[in-house]
């Protein structure tokens, strides 16, 4: 695991905070990965993990199939950022959602 992509619609404001508050996990968590945000459209082929609206995690599917997608309601506080952060600390495996 080494990529974590907070993607939005526009990957300015709210992934930009989104994948900020996910950094902050993960250190906490003391995990070595690398988060970044994106458009949509623009998610990295590299992408291990995508993080994304459930109105565009199919969007997201049909970018990058390889990455397991994880999709959320809100983008701040969302049970599914906090969920993702345990199971990768925990050392389970991350399925795409989608």
């Amino acid at each position: 695991m080494h990529l974590i992509v907070f993607a939005c619609e526009a990957g300015m404001g709210s992934s930009l905070m989104g994948a900020n508050q996910l950094k902050k996990m993960i250190k906490k968590a003391k995990l070595d990965i690398q988060v970044i945000h994106s458009p949509v459209q623009q998610i990295p082929e590299h992408a291990d993990i995508v993080l994304v609206h459930t109105g565009m995690a199919k969007q997201a599917k049909a970018k990058i199939p390889s990455a397991a997608i994880v999709p959320f309601q809100m983008f701040f506080n969302d049970p599914a950022v906090k969920a993702l952060v345990g199971r990768l600390q925990a050392g389970e495996s991350i399925e795409s959602a989608v």
